[in-house]
């Protein structure tokens, strides 16, 4: 159990992470899969979560114009988060949902706020993105881990972490298990997005990119053990 001086993190997690097998929708299998591995994150540190909506509405990618499919995609992450919660709260686990774009289901963005709830031991998600088009949720999680004071951004994806080249494509392909933020930025090796990238860099936020589907990787990665690639200032 966590107690007091706990690390602080951040967990970015995409809409794919509560989709079913076809990408798209919410499937209770997958969020409740989800929530699970946050409750136990959770009694391990301070934990805040930034969800996607790309399950839901993927903005650029719409086919829509863009600032409608951004706004689209922003609502899409609150129904996600209000699902979380759900689920989280269904697993003991208080909840606090606080989104950029002001709705009668959730909290406003509150620094303070935020910061109180995860020192009394609450997850707190934030949805809404940044709350303005042509901005991704990549970036979002980047500002919010700089906001609350995170020591790690944590990058759930389904790949164990970054390589030279795309695994799937590419059999020569080799994983990185360390990199600097110059490094990403230079190659761009689609890690995050670069706003995402200099915003951490700026901030000296270190990510770590990590299987989130990998049974037990969430919870190695918030105790501290070697998984993934982490960027940071060295490489």
């Amino acid at each position: 159990m966590k107690g007091k001086g706990a690390r602080r993190l951040l967990l970015k997690v995409s809409g794919e992470a509560l989709a079913a097998e076809s990408g798209s929708g919410i499937s209770l299998v997958a969020l409740e899969r989800l929530a699970g591995l946050l409750a136990s994150a959770a009694k391990l540190a301070e934990l805040a979560v930034v969800i996607g909506g790309g399950n839901i509405v993927r903005g650029a990618t719409s086919g829509l114009e863009r600032v409608a499919a951004d706004q689209m995609g922003m609502l899409a992450t609150i129904i996600n988060g209000l699902a979380l919660q759900s689920k989280l709260e269904e697993h003991g686990i208080r909840a606090i949902l606080q989104s950029a774009i002001p709705t009668p289901f959730t909290e406003p963005l509150d620094r303070r706020r935020a910061i109180q709830a995860l020192e009394r031991g609450e997850l707190v998600i934030f949805a809404g993105g940044t709350g303005n088009p042509f901005v991704t949720t990549d970036t979002a999680a980047a500002i919010r881990a700089s906001e609350i004071g995170a020591k790690l951004l944590l990058k759930g994806t389904k790949v164990d972490g970054v390589y030279t080249a795309d695994p799937a494509k590419d059999p020569s392909a080799r994983k990185l298990d360390r990199l600097s933020y110059q490094e990403v930025l230079a190659r761009d090796l689609g890690v995050m997005d670069l706003a995402a990238i200099e915003l951490c860099r700026l901030n000296k936020i270190p990510i770590l990119v990590f299987n989130l589907f990998k049974a037990r990787e969430l919870e190695r990665a918030v105790r501290g053990e070697s998984v993934g690639t982490i960027v940071t200032s060295c490489s």
